[in-house]
């Protein structure tokens, strides 16, 4: 079974008037869902490297009557770059993008930059230890390797989310 990003963002504890970052937006999946959530008063930064994925969000979003949705073109592994200014959004989604970024601590350090004090950052990746869809095993990110990236960024761990059948979550949050 794959990734009901509907289902998983409702753990979040996403709440009206919230500022959320979406890296590696991809589709933009978590951030329709988080979109609904936060709601009009709120505001979704899709965030992403490829400028047609991030088109093609805008589109859904407008399909959907979404005006919470900002579009950010950037690269997650570059100092500061989200573009977004430090300590202003309550939670990041990382999900699926450390399998395949080379500097996975920068994204760590990103989503802790830009959070807010107690903000939260949610981790969902390809499970190592369950051979099935996916990008390669070798590429894949054992479960402790991604808390320890984290965990040397300053985040805590706050517990894990559940995230399907092929993936884990990890919930962090900023003290």
């Amino acid at each position: 079974m794959f990734i009901k990003p509907e289902e998983i963002v409702d753990k979040f504890g996403l709440m009206p008037s919230m500022a959320v970052a979406d890296f590696g937006s991809g589709s933009g999946y978590y951030t329709i869902a988080a979109a609904r959530l936060v709601g009009p008063s709120g505001v979704v930064y899709s965030i992403d490297v490829q400028k047609d994925v991030l088109a093609a969000v805008k589109s859904t979003a407008e399909l959907n009557h979404l005006s919470n949705i900002e579009i950010v073109w950037a690269d997650l592994e570059k100092e500061k770059g989200s573009h977004l200014s430090s300590a202003s959004v309550d939670f990041v989604v990382v999900s699926n993008i450390l399998f395949q970024a080379e500097n996975r601590p920068a994204i760590a350090k990103e989503a802790f930059r830009i959070l807010k004090e107690r903000g939260k950052a949610a981790v969902i990746e390809w499970n190592k230890s369950k051979k099935g869809p996916g990008p390669v095993m070798e590429k894949r990110l054992p479960e402790e390797d991604t808390k320890k990236i984290f965990l040397a960024e300053g985040f805590l761990l706050d517990r894990n989310l559940p995230a399907g059948e092929n993936h884990y979550g990890l919930l962090f949050k900023k003290q």
